[in-house]
């Protein structure tokens, strides 16, 4: 009966990892995203607009960028952490009391 139990628990718990692995994949995927806008914002910063409402954009998209790209140091940080959770939750999982 206590292996069935242990059983059930390592199945939840395994579950519970992989829920976790997909949530950091999930943010990963929208780091990606950031990274294809940023390289977008840049392309716009390249361009030699002349006119003072050109300049004014360009101005703009600078300041966007900068924002973006404090919030993918964000996100790169946060995938880190729930990677980290994932692998903690699913070796938490593996070590039962009285087990060798």
């Amino acid at each position: 009966m206590g292996n069935q139990l242990a059983g059930v628990d390592l199945q939840q718990d395994m579950l519970r990892a992989s829920q976790v692995e997909q949530l950091a994949g999930r943010i990963a995927f929208c780091v990606g995203r950031g990274e294809e806008v940023l390289a977008g914002f840049r392309d716009v910063q390249l361009l030699e607009w002349e006119s003072p409402a050109g300049r004014a954009y360009r101005d703009t998209v600078s300041l966007q960028s900068a924002a973006l790209r404090r919030a993918l140091e964000a996100l790169i940080e946060a995938k880190a952490a729930v990677e980290r959770h994932a692998r903690e939750t699913f070796t938490a999982g593996c070590a039962y009391p009285g087990s060798f």
